[in-house]
């Protein structure tokens, strides 16, 4: 693997980001990763992307608003940079631009004014957590930052290179619908939401509507047909047996991760999750 740019890295904090993983998922990857064309469905934070820095990729996720800044780093960074400058680290200020997608005037921003409002309220809200309720509305608290890094012109300046530069395509939309474009060339890295370890420990929380069982069985199923085809994949998902049951035909490797989404504070930390790849 040629050495990679490391400024190129994840630029908003995601639920189950990759980069503490990252040498177990390298592990599991085909030796000659840069010959093959990399999708990735959930894309997420990026970590995996960023690591490996693919010439030929698709990249995709179901939160349209997540989809929306990384158009605007790719295609808009200057008019980003200069609306992110503006944002105040103030609790008042973070509700009222928290509020916005309560109301009409949500509508009338501009995909920049949108991208900056991600960024912003990811940088400043309590524990870096995306998270949006049932009706879509991103409901964390403030999380009292003396300093965050709001605007982090390096690394922003450095991905919005890389995926100009390269043949990134950017999708927006179902999962299944980017797996159509995988054939035999094709390395496709899936991080879907994790299936709970128990009930304290669910967060689906990425988009409206969440993500839940029947959900993880259609996935188990789109990887049956990737392995079908002879595509090559790797998977990450919680240690829940649930999810041992659904890829116990598959490769499953245990790793060790810190987490701290859990909602009862004593089992946040280390656990296991699965790393699974076809047979």
């Amino acid at each position: 693997m040629a050495k990679n740019n490391k400024l190129i890295a994840p630029f908003v904090k995601w639920v189950g980001g990759k980069r503490q993983i990252m040498p177990s998922i390298v592990k599991l990857l085909p030796k000659n990763i840069a010959a093959y064309n990399y999708i990735e469905p959930f894309i997420g934070g990026g970590a995996v992307l960023f690591q490996l820095q693919p010439k030929n990729a698709i990249i995709n996720d179901f939160n349209a608003e997540l989809i929306n800044v990384y158009e605007v780093v790719k295609h808009n960074l200057n008019d980003l940079i200069k609306d992110l400058k503006r944002h105040k680290n103030e609790a008042d200020y973070f509700y009222e631009l928290r509020g916005l997608d309560r109301t009409d005037n949500f509508r009338k921003l501009t995909p920049v004014q949108r991208a900056s409002r991600i960024i912003y309220l990811n940088k400043t809200c309590f524990n870096g957590l995306y998270r949006v309720n049932n009706a879509g509305e991103f409901n964390a608290p403030f999380g009292r930052y003396k300093n965050p890094n709001i605007v982090n012109e390096p690394t922003l300046k450095a991905v919005s290179k890389y995926l100009n530069s390269n043949h990134v395509e950017i999708r927006h939309g179902d999962y299944a619908e980017v797996l159509k474009f995988a054939d035999e060339k094709a390395f496709v890295y899936l991080d879907p939401p994790y299936h709970p370890i128990s009930e304290n420990s669910n967060f689906t929380g990425y988009v409206q509507g969440g993500w839940d069982m029947y959900d993880q069985i259609e996935l188990r199923k789109a990887c049956d047909e990737l392995n079908k085809k002879g595509i090559k994949f790797l998977l990450s998902n919680s240690s829940a047996d649930f999810i041992k049951d659904q890829y116990k035909e598959y490769n499953i490797n245990i790793v060790k991760a810190n987490r701290a989404i859990n909602s009862d504070g004593a089992n946040r930390g280390e656990i296991d999750e699965l790393l699974k790849s076809a047979a």
